[in-house]
């Protein structure tokens, strides 16, 4: 567990940010989550520690500016949240789905377009896009 903690914290440092307690613990989240979560998700996962809202929002910004999390917004205007982790599935863009019932919102595989790569814009073919797929979850059937 030590050790954990230690890489987080030296990731946090290595992208000229201080590692204060309230940033490694919603890094920690989001790299334990299999999901993207949102600002409400996150401050109520942490509710039990003593940082308002204002202060995991302040976070989640920071990280995200700092190239640790990646900011998405899947249609709905609420900004989810997930770690990005080198050597991860899921450190580059990657599709999610999203249920049009409940709204929880899921990490896919990577989608390949190699066929039509040559014939696609520049930023599918840099990987520079975001996919949505909507239908509905395995729970809402």
């Amino acid at each position: 567990m030590a050790k954990d903690a230690d890489d987080l914290r030296a990731a946090v440092r290595s992208r000229g940010l201080r590692a204060t307690p309230s940033r490694l613990a919603v890094l920690e989240l989001l790299r334990a989550s299999d999901a993207p979560m949102s600002h409400g998700e996150v401050a109520d996962r942490l509710a039990s520690q003593s940082w308002d809202r204002a202060t995991i929002y302040r976070n989640l910004i920071d990280l995200a500016d700092a190239g640790l999390v990646r900011r998405t917004d899947v249609g709905d205007h609420v900004w989810r949240f997930e770690a990005r982790v080198p050597g991860d599935e899921h450190e580059t863009a990657h599709p999610h789905f999203v249920c049009v019932e409940c709204g929880s919102v899921e990490c896919l595989p990577e989608a390949e377009l190699a066929e039509r790569r040559a014939q696609a814009p520049r930023a599918v073919k840099q990987r520079q896009v975001e996919v949505h797929v909507r239908g509905l979850c395995d729970a809402c059937i």
